[in-house]
């Protein structure tokens, strides 16, 4: 899998790879933000007439994970996995794992979904 965090390139790949929006991190100290994707460039021609519902289903984990929706992400998840040539599904692991942990403990009215990050400089 190729993570990318140029926004530039992000758009450009997408006219000819399927990009996955992943997490959104935030860079501490500096409170910088930075949106990490997926280019998945290995589709099983088996899998080609999925992609579009698949990429659609993907969306809506990431929009549901923000909004909370705990029970639509762990249903996305199911079909999810094993999708991309298992590309992702260490991420769809890492997903499943943080939501079962906010199931058991809500993350608060203040939770936005990204990740925080401390970047040392030397």
């Amino acid at each position: 899998m190729h993570i990318i965090i140029d926004p530039a390139q992000v758009e450009q790949l997408k006219s000819k790879y399927t990009v996955l929006e992943l997490d959104t991190i935030r860079l501490m100290p500096e409170d910088r933000l930075i949106t990490a994707y997926s280019v998945v460039e290995n589709i099983p021609l088996n899998e080609l007439p999925l992609v579009d519902s698949k990429r659609s289903l993907h969306e809506n984990l990431i929009i549901n994970y923000r909004k909370k929706d705990w029970n639509y992400c762990s249903q996305a998840l199911e079909h999810l996995v094993g999708s991309w040539s298992g590309e992702l599904d260490t991420f769809y692991d890492d997903l499943s794992n943080r939501i079962a942990k906010y199931i058991e403990q809500d993350p608060g009215k203040d939770w936005d979904a990204t990740i925080e990050k401390t970047v040392t400089t030397e």
